[in-house]
């Protein structure tokens, strides 16, 4: 088919958000969109015991309810291969060695369907045609 779809990469994501209302935002937007949440949790701990689940992406948050940060489960993340896209208000310093990237808070549903979006390309090699406002990319 010409002009269908590529196959995305990108199926299963764990969401890992301390605010609940923008942890369900996301979960019914992306479940919307077709990706499968596999969980959405709020603390380190739960996070990692949800990447045995497996998952093809991460999208945390830095600051989390237990007190721990994304910084902790991006390592456990990178550690299991599996991407990690920040979703935070303030990038970490050492994001870039943890993660695909980082999309700035606040943002629409839109952006955030498009940095997935740009993260699966990312990830296959392709070129980023547009990313949205607020993300930035890391080279690999």
């Amino acid at each position: 088919m010409i002009f269908g779809r590529r196959k995305r990469r990108i199926e299963r994501i764990l969401i890992v958000e301390d605010e609940p209302l923008v942890a369900f935002d996301n979960e019914h937007v992306l479940g919307d969109a077709g990706y499968r949440v596999v969980a959405t949790v709020d603390t380190v701990a739960d996070a990692v015991a949800a990447l045995e689940d497996g998952a093809d992406l991460v999208l945390a948050d830095v600051s989390l309810s237990d007190g721990g940060n994304g910084i902790d489960v991006a390592q456990a993340a990178k550690a299991r291969g599996t991407p990690l896209l920040f979703v935070t208000g303030a990038c970490p310093v050492d994001a870039q060695a943890l993660a695909v990237g980082c999309l700035a808070k606040p943002y629409s549903q839109r952006d955030l369907l498009a940095a997935i979006e740009a993260v699966d390309a990312r990830l296959g090699g392709e070129r980023v045609r547009r990313a949205p406002p607020g993300l930035t990319l890391f080279e690999a």
